[in-house]
C-alpha cells in the first residue's frame, strides 16, 4: 500500500495532508524518517507519525459536525487551539474533510475512510455548498447578481453561483449563496470584493446533507444512505 494510503487509512489525516506531513518529515518508517513519498509500506513495516506507531482501522466512521466558531479544522494545531477532532465522541481516530475557516461554523465531515476523503477533496468533485452570510452594509440586488454571475477575487474570477437576499437592517445584510468550489476563504472574499466583509458565516448544506437542528459543537453519525450518496457524488 502507498504511504499517503496508509496514513490516511489509520485515520491519520486525507492522502493530500499525508504528503505534506511525509515532506515536513514528520513521517518514519522502521525507525528512520522517510524522504520517498511513493514508498511502498511492506508487511513488518513499522510506521509512525509524529513519534506514534500507526496502523490501518478496519472501522469506518462517518460523522457530520455543526462546527463552532474559535475550532481548528485540523488533527493538531501549534497554538494549542481546540480541535475539531476533540467534538467527536467515537474512541476511532478521525480527521476533517477539508476546511472551514476558524471563525466559520456550521457542516463539516469527519471520518476515518481515507479514501472517500480523497474523492471528496479532489477537484473534480465540485457540489453544492450552502453558506448563511452577514455581512455588512445593505447589499443591493445588482450586488447579489454581481455575484452571482461571479467575482474577481484576486487573479481568480469565481463560477457562477446562487445568491438569495433574505433580510437587511441598517447595518448589515442576511443572504444565503451557494457555491460550486472550494477556493481559499472564497465565499469571505466574493463579498469583501463588492464591499461588504463577512461578519458571520456559517455552512449550512454539503450536497445534500444539511446540518438541520443540530446544536453548535454537535455531531452525529450519517447514515448508511448518506454515506453512498458521499461515494456517488
Amino acid at each position: 500500500m502507498r504511504i499517503n494510503q496508509y496514513i490516511a487509512s489509520a485515520g491519520v489525516c486525507s492522502r493530500r495532508k499525508a504528503d505534506e506531513l511525509i515532506e515536513e518529515g514528520r513521517v518514519m518508517v522502521n525507525g528512520s524518517v522517510l524522504d520517498v513519498m511513493g514508498y511502498h509500506v511492506q508487511d513488518g513495516d513499522i510506521v509512525e507519525v509524529d513519534g506514534a506507531r500507526i496502523e490501518p482501522v478496519t472501522k469506518k466512521v462517518y460523522y457530520l459536525l455543526n462546527k463552532p466558531a474559535g475550532y481548528v479544522t485540523s488533527t493538531a494545531d501549534k497554538e494549542g487551539r481546540p480541535l475539531v477532532t476533540e467534538l467527536v465522541p467515537d474512541s476511532v481516530r478521525v480527521f476533517p474533510v477539508g476546511r472551514l475557516d476558524l471563525n466559520t461554523t456550521g457542516l463539516i465531515i469527519l471520518t476515518n475512510d481515507g479514501d472517500l476523503s480523497n474523492k471528496l477533496m479532489h477537484p473534480s468533485r465540485e457540489f453544492n455548498k450552502k453558506y448563511l452570510v452577514r455581512a455588512a452594509g445593505i447589499v443591493t440586488l445588482k450586488e447579489a447578481e454581481h455575484l452571482a454571475r461571479g467575482v474577481d477575487i484576486g487573479g481568480f474570477v469565481t463560477s457562477p453561483a446562487e445568491v438569495h437576499l433574505i433580510k437587511h437592517d441598517r447595518n448589515s445584510t442576511i443572504a444565503e449563496i451557494i457555491i460550486h468550489e472550494g477556493k481559499n476563504r472564497q465565499v469571505r472574499r466574493m463579498f469583501e470584493a463588492m464591499g461588504h466583509p463577512v461578519q458571520e458565516l456559517c455552512r449550512t448544506g454539503l450536497g445534500n446533507l444539511t446540518i438541520g437542528k443540530l446544536a453548535l459543537g454537535q455531531c452525529r453519525k450519517l447514515s448508511p444512505a448518506e454515506v453512498e450518496y458521499l461515494k456517488r457524488v
